[in-house]
């Protein structure tokens, strides 16, 4: 008890949530409602002064500390174990947008400031930060740099990796790394950020960034297009890649099952076509100009594409308030899967080569295996990120119907977790499919960084 009267001290008042009351569910169950937790405490503290003063008393007392964000993650890399022992650092309060330089676009956040709060800051600097997912409402950039998020841009803009050019993060017996570097070259020593970046809070905590801005999308032209299924998205997606280039921004994949739980499911959603089809694509394309942007090109192309039956309908959005109908399909995909339930959820990514042919084969065996299941894969095709969902039949055994569906990636040279993580939920597959020799290089490191293991113990690596 003392040890944690001295974590509110730090923290101060407003600055803490005890961990047996009754907002702490906010912090101790994950957001897919598939792991429960307990905390001793759950500490915000407002610096990264406290964050290292609360991380070195732990660290001297041995209390594991799971960093938290907004608590969006879907493999529970930021709940904390059933026992009670272990206390939530949450760092919603370090909200602040330190600064945005627009001569160097960069803008410099704390690691509580939400997406959102983010992307409003570029904007407002009439520049772009172009990391955009549908929990950006919620999820807070220090979980977006400690998960190494994707979203919908990576197609263009890359991971969150390629997005930062320095870090502050907090080590486990309190020292503070001060590495918020705005520099795009400087080739001085290891590039130590890149440790941080996807760790998911095990060797330290993320405390704020240095981010890459771009310019805006002024001429973003949004279309929707109908098509037969995940092999005609791959093929499609060279036709824009090669007729749109650089501008190309967005090229996300529907099955059919997906887009007709939404519209059964969400409100406020339209059917921007008049028929239902078995597959989707949504097609983002954007540039300082209208010609760039594809805006004189996407007409023409997609007229060609109907010609030469690669895709069976399509429409263009005429205005803002279109493309936001089409992309609210898109982002309510999991909210209208969760409403309807009993989906076995797989965030894997392939090679755009082999995508097709996992996709044509994984369906032969899911019907002969297992007859009545309904498949619902959506995700960002251009990157090979690909959300595999199905609906098995009652009865069915969930677990080896996933271990059939990793080793079918696996065989096709792909990853059990493209951008989700590993938390809790993947530490088996984890060691099945790294090397022995990557396994023993990641405990070294961990090792070496938090060798008391307070850092989020139990996320990753046991």
């Amino acid at each position: 008890m003392a040890d944690i009267q001295t974590i509110k001290r730090i923290c101060g008042d407003g600055g803490w949530v005890d961990g047996g009351g009754a907002g702490a569910a906010a912090f101790t169950v994950d957001q897919r409602e598939k792991f429960h937790g307990r905390a001793a405490l759950i500490a915000m503290p407002g610096s990264a002064a406290e964050v290292a003063a609360v991380l070195r008393h732990c660290n001297a007392r041995g209390i594991g500390v799971v960093p938290q964000g907004g608590n969006t993650g879907m493999a529970g890399g930021a709940t904390p174990s059933a026992g009670g022992g272990q206390i939530i650092l949450h760092l919603g309060r370090m909200n602040r947008i330190r600064e945005v330089d627009r001569a160097n676009f960069t803008v410099s956040a704390e690691a509580g400031c939400v997406l959102a709060a983010v992307q409003e800051a570029a904007q407002r600097a009439g520049l772009l930060f172009p990391l955009a997912m549908g929990s950006q409402g919620s999820c807070m950039i220090g979980g977006a740099l400690s998960t190494n998020a994707g979203g919908v841009r990576v197609l263009r803009y890359g991971n969150a990796r390629e997005l930062t050019l320095g870090l502050e993060v907090a080590l486990a017996d309190g020292r503070v790394l001060d590495g918020m570097n705005k520099l795009r070259k400087s080739n001085s020593g290891y590039d130590w950020k890149q440790w941080f970046i996807g760790a998911e809070g095990t060797l330290g905590v993320v405390t704020a960034a240095v981010l890459r801005l771009f310019p805006d999308e002024t001429h973003a032209r949004t279309c929707w297009l109908a098509l037969g299924g995940a092999g005609d998205a791959v093929r499609l997606f060279g036709d824009f890649r090669d007729a749109l280039g650089g501008a190309l921004s967005c090229f996300e994949f529907m099955e059919g099952e997906c887009v007709a739980q939404v519209l059964r499911t969400i409100p406020g959603v339209r059917n921007p076509l008049v028929k239902n089809y078995p597959a989707y694509v949504l097609v983002q394309s954007g540039a300082q100009s209208a010609a760039a942007a594809g805006g004189e090109i996407l007409p023409a192309l997609l007229a060609r594409l109907l010609d030469e039956k690669k895709i069976l309908d399509a429409t263009i959005a005429a205005g803002e308030a279109q493309a936001a109908n089409l992309w609210k399909i898109r982002e309510a995909i999991p909210e209208a899967e969760k409403k309807r339930g009993g989906y076995v959820k797989h965030d894997i990514s392939l090679p755009l080569s082999t995508l097709a042919d996992f996709m044509a084969e994984s369906r032969r065996w899911i019907a002969q295996d297992f007859p009545g299941a309904v498949t619902a894969a959506f995700g960002h095709v251009g990157d090979g990120n690909l959300h595999f969902n199905v609906r098995l039949p009652s009865g069915a055994d969930a677990g080896a119907f996933t271990e059939k569906v990793y080793a079918e990636v696996h065989a096709h040279g792909g990853s059990f977790s493209a951008e989700h993580g590993i938390g809790q939920l993947r530490k088996k597959e984890l060691l099945a499919f790294k090397s022995a020799g990557e396994i023993a290089l990641m405990r070294r490191l961990k090792e070496t960084l938090d060798p008391n293991n307070i850092m989020n113990p139990g996320k990753v690596l046991d």
